[in-house]
């Protein structure tokens, strides 16, 4: 008989719960024996199957932030399984980066002014008055 199932997607809400910083899927399949259910999460989605009579369950949800799969906890009663998998933190696997110092000594340019014309003002031919004339 479960050659001729028909597959059905099942009612599904998920959401984010604020306060306990976790991922909430609630699947509705009445009928589903629980020990036929199959849930299987990665860090970035949601799998299930589940044969009831008829029908078989199955769901594929893709999740827009990571999970800790290994830290999800399933909950089956009156049809409803609920699921609750706490979302990673984003930093959580990201590797310090040491900052060395350079060692090589930077000073500051001699700047030569002996022999450079004067700076000239704007569309005058005469030198600005903080600078010598040259002679000519």
């Amino acid at each position: 008989m479960s050659e001729n199932r028909i597959k059905l997607a099942p009612e599904t809400v998920a959401y984010a719960d604020a306060k306990t910083r976790k991922l909430v899927v609630e699947f509705a399949i009445p009928g589903a024996p629980t020990d036929t259910i199959e849930v299987k999460i990665l860090g970035d989605s949601i799998h299930l199957t589940a044969p009831a009579r008829d029908i078989e369950y199955v769901s594929a949800l893709a999740l827009a932030w990571p999970v800790k799969p290994d830290k999800a906890e399933a909950i089956y009663e009156h049809g409803l399984l609920r699921i609750e998998v706490p979302f990673k933190d984003p930093m959580e696997d990201a590797v310090k980066v040491t900052i060395k110092t350079a060692s090589v000594e930077t000073k500051p340019a001699a700047i030569a002014t002996q022999g450079a014309p004067p700076a000239v003002g704007r569309g005058s031919s005469k030198p600005l008055a903080a600078e010598p004339a040259l002679a000519p």
